[in-house]
């Protein structure tokens, strides 16, 4: 089965200048047909004006990932204080355990923020709340890189969830082939650029899930430099 999302079929929600795209219910938007794709509850496209941000607020039991697209990312919580701002390409992780309050802002005072943010719920509950956060890779990485999974594997953060997450950067025309296994769900999200995926043409914002799928998932990037993130997930 292979799922479209389409980036204008997603919620739009505008809260105090934040520009915010849901795939899956969340917040002020609901869609029963959208509630989540297994493991994977939230994927929120959002665009933060400078000075702006999420105030203090509260989650438990979340696996939450911050992509940043451009511009920086600051962050703020009851366990690490503050931590220093994530930047383009970096990706930030926050387990939030039993529970703990966190503030989310742009770090900047003159551009704004534009990241992607993904929620996995854990495979166990109540763990002690945790942060970490990694470097953007290189400028000239191609081609997949591991920027989380379940054992910190190759430089990635270590989540709490039996979940993989893959940067793809390709150049105009690249091609690449992923192995996929039909006991795994995978969520594909285009950041920027076009991508054509299992025959289907993808641009900026638009995304795939792929759920008991066999053989391989054929990816070639358009006529710019694309990138793309990868989710494997559990069934």
């Amino acid at each position: 089965m292979i799922v479209e999302r389409p980036s204008h079929a997603r919620g739009q929600a505008d809260r105090g200048g934040l520009d915010s795209r849901f795939a899956f219910s969340f917040g002020p938007y609901y869609d029963p047909e959208w509630m989540g794709f297994g493991a994977l509850r939230v994927a929120n496209e959002i665009r933060v004006p400078r000075g702006a941000g999420f105030g203090t607020h509260r989650h438990a039991n979340m696996e939450i990932l911050s992509y940043v697209v451009s511009g920086a990312l600051s962050h703020q919580d009851s366990r690490v204080g503050a931590a220093a701002p994530v930047g383009a390409g970096g990706l930030q992780w926050l387990g939030a355990g039993h529970g703990l309050e966190h503030s989310e802002a742009n770090a900047s005072a003159s551009e704004p923020l534009h990241l992607l943010q993904f929620w996995i719920q854990p495979a166990r509950l109540n763990h002690v709340p945790a942060y970490a956060r990694r470097e953007a890779a290189p400028d000239d990485a191609r081609g997949p890189v591991r920027l989380a999974s379940p054992d910190g594997a190759d430089g990635s953060l270590a989540i709490r969830q039996d979940a993989h997450v893959d940067l793809l950067r390709l150049d105009a025309g690249t091609a690449l082939e992923r192995p996929l296994d039909p006991s795994r769900r995978y969520w594909l999200q285009v950041v920027r650029g076009e991508l054509q995926a299992a025959q289907r043409p993808l641009r900026a914002g638009d995304a795939l899930g792929l759920e008991g799928e066999t053989g391989v998932l054929a990816l070639r990037a358009g006529e710019g430099f694309t990138e793309a993130l990868l989710l494997d997930l559990p069934l």
